[in-house]
């Protein structure tokens, strides 16, 4: 395992950024899984004063050693192992958004560590290598040649396509992207995401192309923006990771009924939200409504894993997400981090009026809106009580005096006709 995350890095080949210490602003999204947390930091990326990931800092806290199955038993880290190497990693990732492309060979660059953290026992073979550097160089170089303002999700698309030619049905664990034939529909020879090494979870995002790389001089101007459900159980590292910064903090919470309904439908998805390779713990998987459901539920942990995750190997499924969103809010608020407390149902019901208590947060000018909101990390088309389709298991689950407690320390209504 450590010799091939030592090859990954070294074909990553990130240069050495010794910025740490320059960061002045940070601000971190912390929320459960399947609260919206993609969605806001997608809002907030574009604005020219912040600075993001393409992605979450997972991959790269397996590259240096931190989190499950190295430096911790759970998504929980207290003390950063190589934060030098770390930040690095995140340098090499953070940019802006620019009103123009970069070059073709930027973006090879991009792709080409992207694409490693997605598949690395692929792209780590010589042969593959080879192959993906002639697909990037092809259909870059085209791309950049055209003198058309075209869409981000186009070059993507172009892009994911030319790379994936010959395995289409790669292209379906990429979040948005769906090959276009029935027979390129099936996800590989399994019919799920059955890759032996994982860094970054699928959906798996995309490079944005409209962005320019973060650069020394950005680091006292702007402000790092962070989002990972599991950031939950690790309050503190930024202020690890960056000693002179002040680090800003938002509270994004949403209901335990949507919560666990959309946690649910994830953990049965066949394409996306496998975090957590049990095998390298030994433990084998019993739980009921997944385990025995879905080929992949003995193997796989789906979304954050708390700290008290033992405790529901053989628990049922609703059970196991229940617990993901009391554990996550339980960490945020016992850690006592000042922080802008937001309901997701408050902004999707009033967007623009919650939106602009963030941007006030944070100071930012200038930033709003777009006419329709983007739709991130789907696991099905947006709509309004998806929660009633399990209504009565999720009723009864309202019983439960932990469930209340904590919907009323988040300061939401029991009276399921107000839940959205």
């Amino acid at each position: 395992m450590n010799d091939v995350l030592h090859t990954i890095a070294n074909l990553r080949a990130v240069p050495p950024a010794p910025w740490r210490n320059l960061v002045r602003r940070v601000a971190v999204i912390l929320s459960s899984s399947r609260a919206g947390s993609s969605l806001i930091k997608h809002l907030l990326a574009e604005h020219p004063d912040i600075a993001s990931l393409d992605g979450e800092i997972e991959p790269y806290l397996a590259l240096t050693q931190n989190g499950f199955g190295m430096h911790s038993d759970s998504d929980a880290v207290h003390t950063l192992l190589q934060p030098d190497a770390l930040a690095d990693n995140i340098f090499a990732e953070l940019n802006v958004p620019s009103p123009t492309l970069p070059t073709a060979e930027q973006l090879q660059v991009r792709w080409q560590r992207r694409l490693l953290l997605q598949f690395p026992l692929l792209f780590i073979d010589p042969a593959q290598q080879r192959n993906l550097g002639d697909a990037l160089d092809e259909v870059l170089h085209a791309l950049c040649r055209d003198s058309r303002q075209q869409t981000d999700s186009a070059l993507q698309r172009a892009i994911l396509a030319s790379v994936f030619r010959d395995q289409p049905w790669r292209m379906n664990f990429y979040d948005a992207q769906q090959s276009s034939t029935q027979r390129d529909l099936q996800l590989g020879a399994s019919g799920y995401y059955d890759e032996q090494l994982k860094l970054e979870e699928p959906p798996f995002v995309l490079p944005r192309s409209y962005r320019r790389q973060f650069t020394a001089d950005d680091a006292a101007n702007k402000i790092l923006l962070f989002k990972s459900p599991s950031d939950a159980y690790r309050i503190g590292i930024y202020e690890q990771l960056f000693p002179q910064a002040e680090i800003q903090y938002i509270h994004l919470s949403r209901g335990y009924a949507q919560t666990v309904n959309g946690l649910m439908d994830g953990w049965l998805s066949p394409r996306g939200f496998f975090s957590h390779d049990m095998v390298r713990t030994g433990a084998a998987l019993q739980i009921r409504g997944y385990s025995d459901a879905t080929p992949f539920g003995r193997r796989w942990w789906k979304f954050d894993l708390p700290p008290n995750w033992r405790q529901f190997t053989q628990a049922d499924l609703s059970d196991v997400c229940l617990n993901q969103w009391l554990a996550s809010h339980e960490a945020i608020l016992a850690s006592r981090v000042p922080a802008l407390r937001l309901r997701f149902e408050d902004f999707m019901e009033r967007p623009a009026a919650q939106f602009q208590r963030i941007v006030e947060m944070l100071g930012l000018s200038g930033l709003s809106l777009p006419s329709q909101l983007p739709v991130t990390m789907a696991t099905d088309a947006p709509k309004a009580l998806r929660w009633r389709k399990r209504e009565q298991a999720l009723l009864d689950m309202g019983q439960r005096q932990s469930v209340q407690a904590m919907m009323a320390q988040l300061g939401y209504s029991m009276n399921p006709d107000t839940w959205t």
